[in-house]
């Protein structure tokens, strides 16, 4: 009988747990670790649900994602103007407040968005007090509906009231117009969750001064291509997201000398207003992504998903081609940095339709690019490119105008892929903003949300009965 000889050299491939490589690595050996895992998490009719989607529909999939990836990737959003709600976002009607996320009774609402409805109706001259307001909200007596549903997005704990004014956001390529609030600014304000007097007369001043001096600065520049300035804030560090400052200070640099020309009542106010809000480019991101993916939700029989939104009580996400929600619990943020004194137990959930902008390129799929945004996930450029690959493994493409210096200038993710979502078990991170839980006073930290799997799964299935009628809830 021959002898057994062992190798000299021994190479390993390993597939599944990290750990058999890790001990491999540790004894100087060369290893490649495959991060195979279960489909689906093993649920079976998820798994039948892929195999037909990855089969029998797999190319007119991969057809319809190619156009959704190509309207979200090529479309031109322009600010063409400055409105109001009640004068421009479609449907709007009567006393109506329009509020991030998918749509709740006032009263199942979190603490921070009813403090912020409430804040909106004092604001609107609808009651005299914010104790009047509830009222009046507990009652029905106000309608609530999501912006989502008027062509519109507002960021973290936003609710508008008809006077509020709103960036006019054309694409033309599309033929979408999309809409969406001016960001109120840091501090005490009502998109924090806070109600006090000064969030109410902040959001009057939008009203009565800030919304007419960007109509006047908009006229006198004309057309704004916005998101050739996210591209240059994507390359400045922004993530589009947690950090909007290289693309507001570019934005204000573009407008200073229509902010110069502002009537003299104006011009101090405003500028004073600009030059304190880091976050005035975040709300302009926003509806041009919303304009983008009003396009890409024309296109039938695609696995990409076009809306996704929080409420900081549910989280929402809609497919390509379909009007219906997939709703599930919102998520709690992780991965957080947190004010002085405050921590999980302080902090609301997920809140605010600004996902969007992670469903167009920017916000985590971007993070690979974002010194700040690495701060809080992990520390290192290595674990923000680690968020950017996270979200290439569930994307359908990659955008040629956004593109991240710090990993070869490769473009970042776009088209989150429901597929592959459910397949890897891997959900869009979204960077974010933390609201207090219930006191009211406004932001405790920031961090990341992973968006929950539940509504992925049964978006999943929707898709499935829609192109085969084989699909299970």
């Amino acid at each position: 009988m021959a002898q057994l000889a062992l190798p000299d050299e021994v190479e390993v491939v390993n597939v599944g747990l990290p750990m058999f490589a890790d001990a491999i690595r540790d004894q100087g050996r060369p290893v490649q670790h495959v991060d195979w895992r279960i489909p689906a998490g093993g649920d079976l009719a998820a798994v039948a649900a892929l195999g037909r989607l990855y089969g029998d529909h797999a190319a007119a999939i991969d057809e319809a994602n190619a156009e959704v990836v190509r309207r979200l990737n090529e479309g031109v959003p322009q600010l063409v103007g400055i409105s109001t709600v009640a004068d421009a976002v479609p449907g709007y009607e009567g006393r109506m407040i329009l509020h991030s996320g998918p749509t709740l009774p006032y009263l199942d609402h979190c603490d921070p968005l009813r403090r912020s409805m409430r804040a909106a109706v004092v604001a609107e001259g609808w009651a005299s007090d914010v104790e009047e307001a509830g009222g009046l909200l507990a009652r029905g007596e106000i309608t609530l509906d999501a912006a989502n549903h008027h062509d519109a997005v507002v960021p973290m704990a936003s609710a508008v009231g008809p006077s509020q004014p709103v960036f006019v956001v054309e694409n033309r390529e599309g033929g979408t117009r999309a809409f969406s609030s001016i960001n109120q600014g840091p501090g005490e304000v009502a998109w924090f969750g806070r109600e006090t007097d000064a969030a109410i007369a902040r959001l009057r001043f939008l009203a009565e001064i800030g919304g007419p001096a960007i109509r006047r600065i908009v006229e006198a520049a004309g057309p704004l291509d916005i998101l050739a300035i996210a591209a240059q804030g994507i390359t400045m560090g922004d993530d589009l997201h947690m950090r909007t400052q290289a693309a507001t200070n570019l934005l204000t640099r573009t407008w200073l000398p229509h902010i110069a020309a502002l009537p003299d009542d104006a011009r101090e106010p405003f500028a004073q207003y600009l030059g304190g809000n880091h976050l005035f480019f975040l709300n302009l991101a926003m509806a041009a992504a919303k304009s983008l993916q009003l396009w890409a939700q024309q296109v039938g029989g695609s696995s990409i998903v076009t809306t996704m939104s929080r409420n900081g009580t549910t989280f929402g996400i809609k497919l390509a081609g379909s009007s219906d929600w997939h709703i599930t619990e919102a998520p709690p943020v992780g991965e957080a940095m947190y004010y002085s004194g405050q921590g999980p137990e302080t902090s609301a959930k997920d809140i605010g339709d600004s996902a969007v902008l992670e469903l167009t390129g920017m916000g985590g799929p971007a993070a690979g690019g974002s010194p700040a945004v690495a701060a809080f996930l992990g520390g290192t450029m290595a674990d923000a490119a680690a968020a950017t690959e996270g979200f290439q493994a569930i994307c359908a493409g990659r955008s040629s105008r956004f593109t991240l210096p710090p990993m070869g200038f490769v473009g970042t993710p776009l088209g989150v892929d429901v597929r592959k979502v459910v397949e890897l078990g891997i959900t869009p991170k979204v960077t974010t903003g933390i609201l207090h839980i219930s006191d009211g006073s406004g932001q405790v930290g920031a961090g990341v949300a992973a968006a929950p799997v539940e509504c992925f799964v049964s978006a999943l299935h929707d898709l499935d009965r829609r192109l085969s009628g084989s699909g299970q809830g």
